[in-house]
């Protein structure tokens, strides 16, 4: 087997919902379904999926016909492999509920990631061209196509390069993309558009946004739900920026008393805008509680209040004695305009309840006028419950990193959200798969106490099952939130997935372990190789402040995709911010999923190091095999000889990484072998599962 290529997918999101297990025999399906004419057509799918084991027992053939042709109007329509696929997930999100099996490992068959019945609402899009216009319109490469006209497709056709998409993440989060990756030319050729949807799409990942449904061809085809999706998250994003005690310590005013501060802490934004609503409606003398954006708006008296008791000057009490909801709605924005707020909404949207649109406008109100006071004895303590930066930026990686994953569950505060020990597990099963006994596990909401013991008790037994350094460490340490062992848990989870991912490029590792030293060595051997001088010492050589050796590793790997004319000298620390932008933005554009930020390369941040470095081999390993990349020069001699093992070791005692949060040094190898033996069992017995589900009966 060491010399099958595999079934190769273009789209790499696509392909990563598959094993090759299930692609080749997906592959044999749809060329079972060729016609006479030698084409498969949508028309011809029907009576293939219906034999499907995976289906036979959800659907019937009428009923797949049926959501299929939802997917396109035209049946005789001819499609490729990939559209097949397409189809395939979409059924799959089909029967997903009446599967009741919802703890396979497999990701194809836990993920519901594809959109039945693409609509999009036109409110939604108008408000987003409109944010869009308001917010680019003077943006030097943008300001010839803007402003859109929000009743055509212009947006659209303005995504397909994914320069907009880039220039609007910036806007969200500035300095997020450093904007010398961004390739502007007039024409784009294939692979430069490419580029700049996998920048976008690392990113968003990068602030926060769920892209696991949604890949570069996606952006490429400018497939209006998607884009509409992704540009709704990252709005979303930014206008919720300030509802944290960071931004805005005055809102540690919404509670009553200093003890609930750590829950306002750990409340998602849109919760924390719901707070802040209900705390100023109670002031106003209305007396219903507003649960959400939608169904609890629509009369438009919540609304009133609001702006009644934020802004006085201008309130009446014609808005509440009007009958008519839509003519109340009109009141709303004439008022909510005088303090200079963008209609996010119409007097439609309020009416229906559109739940994107209204959170948009309710947020906006926040940001012009949130009427809270200022206490300083508050606004001190809240202060004080904040990280210090070094924490601050370990959680915010790791909740990305967590949130990337595509787990059911989504991390707002970790040191908060991990406390139940049910988000752990959820990694655990992600990056280990079949780690977990779900049987004894509690899901969330938790309300007895022993029962998060017992998950987190879980957590720390897979922990060591894997050698992670875990000596007096009690589940109920993670209960309690102690901040120090969380970091150094999640920064061992989140090394132990990296070095599988390497593991498990079995072309170049066969099959065995992969130590932080032969991350190193590839390192070195890569720039070397391509006739650079730099070199790097360890993972914490300060030599690295500078960043001339990632860019040189980066050259190495892509010789195209950076532009050395940008590059600074690094001597200062205006130059090392410059290059450590740059570098971060071009990983991303070549494919690297990285959560680290330029501080962390200027301060050499040895865990964030690792990071981008394991990141930058995977995605080398992973491309087409050449004579800088095949086993030999990919990692040094004491990790291909299986004889030299304890010498590998040996190195390694020099290189384990230092957790400064936990006083402890984290143990520089996976495991003694054991777990590795384990996964493959279960990869072996995977397969065999699959090879069954997809027989035909």
């Amino acid at each position: 087997m060491s010399g099958f290529a595999g079934v190769i997918v273009s789209d790499p999101w696509l392909q990563s919902q598959f094993t090759q297990v299930e692609l080749r025999n997906l592959k044999s399906k749809f060329l079972s379904a060729r016609n006479q004419s030698g084409r498969v057509t949508l028309g011809d799918l029907p009576p293939v999926m219906a034999k499907l084991k995976v289906f036979s027992e959800m659907l019937t053939e009428e009923e797949i016909k049926s959501i299929l042709s939802a997917l396109s109007s035209n049946m005789s329509e001819e499609i490729d492999f990939e559209s097949f696929l397409r189809a395939f997930l979409n059924l799959q999100a089909r029967a997903m509920p009446r599967l009741g099996d919802f703890k396979r490992s497999t990701s194809f068959l836990k993920a519901s990631t594809t959109t039945l019945r693409h609509t999009i609402s036109e409110s939604e899009k108008a408000s987003y061209v409109a944010h869009i216009n308001s917010f680019l319109g003077e943006d030097q490469f943008l300001k010839k196509y803007l402003p859109l006209d929000a009743s055509t497709n212009a947006l659209f056709d303005l995504a397909k390069d994914g320069v907009l998409l880039c220039k609007l993440i910036n806007v969200a989060v500035p300095g997020t993309i450093d904007e010398r990756a961004i390739n502007t030319k007039g024409v784009l050729n294939p692979w430069e558009r490419n580029e700049n949807h996998t920048l976008c799409l690392n990113s968003a990942k990068a602030i926060g946004c769920t892209v696991v449904n949604i890949g570069t061809q996606d952006l490429v085809e400018a497939r209006p739900h998607l884009v509409l999706g992704l540009i709704s998250q990252i709005i979303k994003i930014q206008l919720l920026a300030d509802l944290n005690l960071k931004k805005t310590p005055q809102l540690v005013e919404l509670v009553e008393d200093s003890k609930d501060v750590e829950e306002l802490i750990g409340l998602p934004p849109e919760k924390v805008l719901l707070k802040w609503m209900n705390f100023h409606l109670k002031k106003s003398g209305y007396k219903k509680q507003v649960t959400n954006f939608s169904s609890d708006l629509k009369d438009g008296e919540a609304y009133a209040h609001l702006l009644n008791v934020l802004a006085p000057e201008h309130g009446t009490t014609t808005t509440l004695d009007t009958k008519d909801p839509t003519e109340r709605a009109n009141l709303i924005l004439e008022q909510a305009e005088k303090l200079d707020c963008k209609r996010y909404v119409s007097p439609k949207d309020i009416v229906e309840g559109s739940p994107n649109l209204n959170l948009a406008f309710v947020a906006q109100i926040f940001q012009h006028r949130n009427g809270l006071s200022v206490d300083n004895k508050n606004i001190s303590f809240a202060e004080m419950m904040t990280d210090d930066a070094q924490t601050s930026r370990e959680e915010r990686c790791f909740r990305l990193w967590i949130n990337s994953l595509g787990i059911e569950s989504y991390v707002n505060n970790v040191f908060e959200d991990v406390r139940n020990g049910w988000v752990l597990l959820e990694v655990l099963d992600k990056v280990y798969a079949g780690s977990v006994n779900w049987k004894q596990a509690s899901k969330p909401p938790i309300k007895m106490p022993f029962r998060k013991v017992e998950n987190c008790n879980q957590v720390i037994r897979i922990g060591k099952e894997v050698n992670f350094s875990l000596v007096n460490v009690a589940g109920n340490d993670i209960v309690q939130g102690n901040k120090k062992l969380i970091l150094a848990f999640l920064w061992q989870l989140m090394r132990f997935s990296m070095l599988q991912l390497l593991k498990n490029l079995r072309s170049h590792s066969q099959g065995k372990e992969i130590t932080d030293a032969d991350i190193l060595y590839w390192a070195n051997n890569k720039v070397k190789s391509s006739g650079r001088t730099s070199q790097m010492e360890s993972f914490k050589d300060k030599n690295l402040s500078n960043g001339i050796f990632f860019l040189e590793l980066l050259t190495a790997v892509e010789p195209r995709v950076l532009n050395w004319s940008l590059v600074t000298k690094g001597e200062t620390d205006e130059d090392k911010k410059l290059n450590s932008t740059y570098i971060i933005s071009v990983a991303r554009k070549l494919g690297c999923s990285i959560f680290l930020l330029p501080e962390d390369i200027i301060e050499v941040n040895q865990k964030m190091i690792l990071t981008l470095t394991a990141s930058i081999m995977y995605w080398s390993l992973q491309q087409t095999p050449t004579e800088d990349n095949k086993v030999a020069d990919a990692f040094p001699p004491t990790s291909r000889d299986g004889d030299d093992e304890a010498v590998a070791v040996g190195e390694l005692s020099n290189s384990s990484i230092d957790d400064p949060a936990s006083n402890t040094t984290l143990s520089p190898r996976v495991g003694n072998g054991q777990p590795s033996e384990r996964v493959e069992k279960d990869e072996a017995s995977l397969q065999t599962e699959m090879d069954k589900t997809f027989d035909e009966e």
